[in-house]
């Protein structure tokens, strides 16, 4: 027995270090002229956006601005491949300002170990967009899809022109869109940097949208920009069909058997869309990665460059209307 009034000492067990960020539990923003310094009790929750593997995504305002963010609260972990996306996103958000079509970053800080990224708020995504439209029979007139493509490859090819990263999950869910009519691409957390134009990678990407040499092929676990171009492709066809082309695989052998062995997916004729917009789909689906173009390439087709000179179509109109 220990005597009366002594205890031994006890050691507490050693925990784990938390990601090496250079981040404070606060950060600094200008509006106007003003300077304002945000830390997490400042900020209101006001409702949750979305939720994901890594985290989850809330509207939340600072009460001494006034202004709303997009907060992305990705969960503190010792797993490495959760550090690696949170470093990537925070490495694209940091460097994304110059550039009108990714989302805009505030600023990020820690709050009880877990990592904060305040980003602005769009009004939707594109997923959630055009279900809208489909369930209640709005037709997604052309200049909008071309509008969203054309920004889509815009922000594509400032991220590898200036940035040096493949986005490598494209998809509807990854625009954003607002009653402004902008377009912007978000969730970095998985870019690849490119070496020698190729990003190396085990597991990136959303099944549905990947291609045919991600799936079966020599770049199973290397691939360029022409993989996120199969992706803005199949992400076409779906808006515009208003349903994913390929259905639910029940097993790898499924998906190996439509994405690639049968032919690409296509926009059926009669929904009455362009040469012009058929054609850039079919560029943007071709099988052999090495024959499908790049951004710049992109940037070049008819499509793109009428939805650039087209003035006459209201894009906030339309997303107000279908919102509202």
């Amino acid at each position: 027995m220990m005597p009366k009034g002594r205890f031994p000492k006890i050691k507490m067990p050693e925990l784990p270090k938390p990601p090496e960020v250079s981040l404070d539990d606060k950060f600094t923003m200008k509006i106007g002229t003003q300077d304002f310094t945000v830390t997490a009790r400042d900020l209101v929750r006001i409702r949750e956006l979305g939720r994901g593997a890594y985290g989850v995504v809330e509207e939340m305002k600072h009460e001494a601005s006034g202004l709303v963010f997009a907060v992305k609260r990705i969960h503190s972990s010792v797993n490495d491949e959760s550090n690696r996306r949170t470093f990537i996103e925070l490495d694209a958000c940091v460097k994304s300002g110059c550039c009108p079509q990714m989302v805009r970053f505030y600023g990020a800080m820690y709050r009880e170990g877990d990592v904060w990224i305040c980003m602005e708020v769009m009004d939707t995504s594109l997923d959630k967009f055009y279900r809208i439209c489909v369930d209640t029979n709005i037709p997604r007139p052309e200049p909008f899809i071309a509008k969203v493509a054309l920004c889509v490859v815009e922000g594509l090819n400032f991220m590898k022109e200036r940035l040096n990263l493949i986005h490598r999950d494209v998809k509807p869910s990854n625009i954003l869109l607002n009653r402004m009519g902008l377009v912007k691409i978000c969730d970095f957390g998985i870019s690849g940097h490119l070496t020698n134009s190729v990003a190396k990678t085990m597991h990136a990407g959303c099944k549905p949208y990947m291609p045919p040499e991600r799936i079966d092929g020599e770049q199973r676990d290397s691939y360029g920009v022409q993989a996120d171009v199969w992706s803005l492709g199949i992400t076409l066809v779906e808006i515009a069909s208003g349903s994913h082309p390929y259905g639910k695989w029940k097993t790898p052998f499924e998906q190996l058997k439509q994405v690639v062995k049968e032919n690409p997916p296509t926009v059926d004729r009669d929904l009455g869309y362009s040469d012009e917009f058929h054609d850039f789909i079919s560029q943007c689906l071709i099988k052999d990665c090495m024959l499908r173009p790049k951004y710049k390439q992109l940037l070049e087709h008819p499509f793109l460059v009428n939805a650039r000179q087209e003035s006459s179509f209201d894009m906030g109109a339309f997303v107000k209307r279908v919102l509202e």
